[in-house]
């Protein structure tokens, strides 16, 4: 015995398969472009310490022009590198630049680490590192840490490794086949299936863009695979490692930290609710 099925089905049938494949392309590619378009779209709360205004920086314009002689302080403040300031981005800019000498998001004294003569805090709210001594703090960084898809761990945590020269084994540089540098790397975990956690330099682009690690700055490293900037200047990377490791590394392999600082992630990275 036999059905016959009438064509009015089938082509029912044909017109759906067909909107759903033209559907459901475009859904993916709208989520994987969707990017901030600028610091401005970020909230921290430190903010509101400052008074500033969201301007776009303009063709023939970069950090070094519209901040002066404070433009490091307002890469940072933006959380962001000269490579990713282009026209067309929206930066806050302080109305009294000269107050973001001092600028810090982070406490002046951490008590969790008075008793530990190095000691890291990174607040993912604020996209921001510490490194304390003493529960002092020494020295602070900006950070492009996990998004919303890629979130990293938080909790408390210790350095196990370093590695002057890491690479990652899954991404690569854009648009090209070299696997993406992540020079002054610093283990801080390793999750149940045996993915590691590292502190590492990367580009800043202003906004969380990590697949779980935490980067700093690590202009040196855009200097060779971008061309840019010309002058590398922010390697807080290299200056994070050297806190920790001191000046001698031992070769270009991996060095285990037998008591590598303690560390603690609070926070939520801005837009991980979304």
């Amino acid at each position: 015995m036999s059905i016959i099925v009438p064509w009015s089905f089938w082509r029912r049938v044909i017109v759906v398969t067909v909107m759903t494949v033209m559907v459901l392309p475009a859904i993916s590619q709208a989520e994987s472009s969707r990017k901030y378009r600028g610091p401005c779209e970020i909230h921290y709360p430190s903010d509101a310490t400052l008074e500033w205004d969201c301007r776009v920086i303009l063709p023939g314009e970069s950090l070094e022009t519209i901040f002066g002689e404070y433009w490091d302080e307002g890469a940072r403040f933006n959380r962001i590198d000269r490579r990713h300031a282009q026209a067309g981005r929206s930066i806050k800019v302080p109305r009294r630049v000269e107050d973001l000498a001092q600028f810090t998001p982070l406490p002046l004294v951490y008590p969790p680490g008075e008793l530990d003569e190095q000691f890291i805090l990174i607040d993912l709210t604020e996209q921001f590192l510490g490194a304390y001594e003493f529960g002092a703090l020494r020295f602070s960084t900006p950070i492009a840490s996990g998004n919303g898809l890629n979130p990293t761990p938080t909790g408390e945590f210790r350095l196990t490794a370093a590695h002057l020269q890491h690479q990652s084994n899954l991404y690569t540089i854009e648009g090209r086949d070299r696997p993406y540098p992540m020079n002054y790397a610093l283990r801080f975990h390793v999750n149940r299936d045996g993915v590691s956690y590292w502190i590492h330099g990367r580009d800043m682009p202003g906004y969380p863009a990590s697949h779980g690690c935490i980067g700093l700055y690590d202009e040196t490293m855009q200097k060779e695979q971008y061309g840019l900037p010309k002058d590398p200047e922010l390697v807080d990377a290299q200056k994070l490692y050297l806190w920790v490791v001191g000046e001698e590394s031992e070769g270009e392999g991996v060095m285990v930290l037998r008591h590598g600082p303690r560390l603690h992630i609070i926070g939520q990275a801005p837009g991980s609710g979304r």
